[in-house]
């Protein structure tokens, strides 16, 4: 049961409504009794059969009311138990219901606390994991398989108390009637249970296979969709159908083996449940035939009854324990990235920094991933108000020296300090508090323009979101749009151009004003007009303001304070422009291939 200890720790906070959830079924389950019991006085009645002397336990538990009804006239004492009947099943009925009105609301907290965990954890967890994980794979995991907990675990709540107690409370009444006969059938209960145990076993296993397919198929599906422009353009669609089907068909073969098995569970649970039925049907008949026990035939038909009462149950609990199979599969890929370690947390009694001050220091930094060294034995001090900007070849290590500093990654050794503080002892949040970063790629949310602009700053008034969108070159383009600055941007502003979109993150770095900006080749991929009207709004972000700028058009940097040429994680050149011509290395090298003087 460790494995669903997460879903029993969610219920521990609702311990009063479980307890009135087991009275409901409880009483549900008595009066259900009762309603079976009241066959056995019905069967005197009719049969007109007296209770034999020696029939103690039966008489107990029927004879009761039989004894207060057998001087009434036929019909009216048909009548009581008839009335007797009704009202059980009412009251089975209500208290039922009651139980579910109590249940439901919990089942669906359940589900609802852990996909709001699971998403808390996603937001949290460090970029670098995101880079190990296909995309596919983990929506699968925040969709398909919380709905698989939602219907397999959580839904199978329900029969985990409800259908053990009703097996449990009518199998004390049938020992109660007859301790040999419920023997019998007590015998043939671990036969029944190894049968079925065999049946779901593989269940997890093949749970696990669909839910990997299936992320596999939503990786397809989202890379499809991102590279929309590309399938169509080199007419690769036939590529893209054969590998999707063939997932898509893997995918079908597993789950179709899934509902063979599953689907199994039950008529195989209730065929058993009959043979056992039918067995006592012959062996208990002798014995009440032969009076060997004490019950006579209305007592008998009463106890099948009860027993027979039993069979749904069973049923209902094979195909939970089958569902649990599959829904076991499902927690398990949860709980993988749930426990998944934080190597980036937050430091609770951190200090909160408002304000940047003098500088931030790079001292004996050292970063590996997986045991490769991405960047080694960095020194480097970044003044207030300067501009420091990181050149070098693809995979030397630029954008990975920028993310250490608001954290995106932690130092492997060394330490990286702002004002002589490492950035480990400040609070996370503080710590990004002080940081705007403009990404190659923009990032846009499906909302409004006014809604991107103020993402970081959300009780920003329509004045400054219109000042920030004028420095940032954006405010002549929004207002034509015909909603302005409510106009929607579109699924990753699918509706602007790339060179409109990236206006829009400067303009929400503008609006931010943060002490310390991060560029990360913010023009890269942008037209002449657009680079132009883009790098204005960037320069008039970066007054007064301390950079740090990763660039490949070195065009963009000449004039920052200090470059920094990284090599194989190494820094090998540092200095200005002018000073980095003159040295006729490695930056020189890269200068002349632009052709930038």
């Amino acid at each position: 049961m460790k494995k669903y200890s997460r879903i029993f720790r969610y219920l521990r906070d609702y311990k009063s409504k479980i307890a009135l959830y087991f009275l409901c079924i409880i009483l549900s389950i008595l009066f259900s009794i009762v309603s079976f019991g009241m066959l056995s006085p019905f069967f005197k009645l009719i049969f007109k059969q007296e209770t034999p002397p020696g029939n103690q336990a039966a008489g107990n538990l029927t004879n009761i009311v039989f004894s207060q009804i057998k001087d009434m006239q036929p019909l009216a004492a048909l009548a009581l138990i008839c009335v007797i009947i009704i009202i059980a099943i009412l009251l089975k009925n209500v208290f039922l219901y009651f139980s579910f009105y109590i249940l439901n609301p919990l089942k669906n907290k359940i589900v609802n606390t852990l996909r709001t965990e699971l998403y808390y954890k996603i937001l949290q967890l460090p970029i670098g994991y995101f880079t190990e994980k296909r995309k596919g794979d983990l929506i699968s995991r925040t969709t398909n398989d919380v709905y698989e907990v939602e219907g397999s675990l959580v839904g199978a709540l329900e029969g985990w108390i409800r259908d053990p107690l009703t097996i449990l409370i009518n199998f004390a009444v049938l020992f109660y009637i007859s301790p040999l006969l419920t023997a019998a059938i007590l015998v043939c209960i671990p036969a029944i249970g190894f049968i079925l145990g065999r049946i779901s076993r593989s269940l997890k296993q093949q749970s696990n296979e669909a839910a990997i397919k299936n992320g596999e198929s939503l990786s397809v599906l989202d890379e499809t969709l991102n590279g929309l422009r590309v399938i169509k353009a080199f007419n690769i669609e036939s590529l893209l159908k054969r590998r999707f089907n063939k997932i898509n068909d893997e995918l079908l073969d597993v789950k179709n083996k899934i509902s063979r098995r599953r689907d199994m569970a039950s008529p195989v649970s209730e065929v058993l449940g009959v043979i056992v039925f039918v067995g006592i049907l012959w062996f208990g008949g002798q014995l009440v035939l032969g009076k060997k026990i004490p019950l006579d035939a209305s007592d008998f038909l009463t106890y099948l009854a009860l027993f027979y009462n039993i069979i749904n149950p069973v049923k209902s609990l094979s195909t939970s324990f089958s569902n649990m199979q599959k829904g076991t599969a499902a927690i398990e890929r949860i709980e993988e990235v749930l426990k998944t370690p934080v190597s980036v947390d937050d430091n609770p009694g951190g200090k909160k920094i408002s304000s940047f001050n003098h500088q931030v220091e790079f001292r004996n930094v050292s970063f590996s991933y997986d045991d490769a060294v991405i960047l080694d034995n960095i020194n480097l001090t970044i003044q207030k108000g300067k501009t420091i900007a990181l050149v070098g070849s693809s995979g030397a290590g630029k954008s990975t020296l920028a993310d250490l500093v608001p954290r995106f990654h932690d130092v492997t050794s060394g330490e990286l300090l702002i004002d002589g503080i490492n950035i480990k002892d400040y609070s996370l949040h503080s710590l990004r508090g002080l940081m705007s970063i403009v990404t190659q790629e923009p990032i846009l949310f499906n909302d409004t323009i006014a809604g991107n602009i103020a993402l970081g700053q959300q009780d920003a008034s329509e004045e400054q979101i219109t000042e920030a969108a004028k420095i940032a070159n954006a405010h002549d383009f929004i207002i034509k749009k015909e909603g302005g600055y409510k106009s929607n941007t579109g699924d990753r502003g699918s509706k602007l151009s790339g060179g409109e979109r990236q206006r829009l993150t400067i303009a929400r770095a503008v609006l931010k004003n943060p002490p310390i900006l991060i560029l990360d080749e913010a023009t890269s991929s942008l037209d002449t007009e657009s680079e132009r009207l883009v790098q204005d709004a960037i320069n008039k972000m970066m007054q007064n303001r301390t950079s740090i700028v990763i660039a490949h058009r070195l065009s963009t940097i000449r004039h920052a304070d200090e470059i920094i040429v990284l090599q194989k994680g190494k820094i090998v050149e540092r200095g200005n422009h002018e000073q980095l011509l003159a040295q006729n290395g490695f930056y020189r090298k890269l200068v002349d291939m632009q052709e930038v003087r």
